[in-house]
């Protein structure tokens, strides 16, 4: 089952990520992401852009690879990172930097972007809220703006319902709110207890 989710969140980024000779097709993630992406480049703007399918910013690096468009890579194989953290921080001319989600979620300062892309939705709404807040941090200046590129009548969908009665579920746990605890399902209860 576990197999079969992840074939359909693929699917829903891209028919390359389940078939390598689908790699050219299009795909309208990219149709949407690309465009924006050199607007707010052409702004002068910085920008991230995470996914957790480092061979979905494979197929996003192909794209800018032949529109001329230079960025900085990050996944979990990338040595020296914090060499391109400061590069993509103090450099003007560094303006886009792609980012595995679970590479880099955690403990990067990148607060010279003010624009963050998510590619596909992850089952846990945290790990998103600390890829955003790469950018958000001490030191931001700008307002940030963060988009999520969600996939129409697909599981992502799904996801985000999930990530929703989560956060509903842990704002109750949270604040004691005995109106919002004593119409927990017993899904909920498990989840809780789990």
């Amino acid at each position: 089952m576990l197999e079969a989710l992840l074939r359909l969140r693929q699917a829903a980024c891209h028919p390359g990520l389940l078939d390598r000779d689908r790699a050219d097709e299009p795909c309208a993630k990219l149709d949407l992401l690309l465009p924006q992406l050199r607007e707010v480049l052409e702004e002068g703007h910085k920008a991230l852009v995470f996914s957790q399918f480092t061979s979905f910013l494979a197929l996003v690096r192909d794209h800018l690879d032949a529109e001329g468009i230079s960025y900085l890579y990050l996944d979990g194989r990338t040595r020296d990172r914090q060499a391109k953290v400061e590069t993509f921080q103090s450099d003007p001319d560094c303006r886009l930097f792609l980012i595995s989600l679970k590479a880099g979620g955690l403990g990067l300062n990148l607060t010279a972007a003010d624009y963050v892309y998510l590619l596909d939705p992850w089952w846990n709404p945290a790990v998103e809220a600390q890829a955003i807040d790469r950018a958000h941090r001490i030191g931001q200046d700008r307002p940030v703006f963060a988009s999520r590129i969600v996939a129409r009548d697909t599981v992502e969908e799904k996801i985000l319902e999930l990530q929703k009665s989560k956060r509903q579920l842990a704002d109750a746990v949270i604040q004691a709110d005995e109106s919002l605890l004593a119409g927990l399902s017993r899904e909920d209860l498990e989840l809780l207890l789990s």
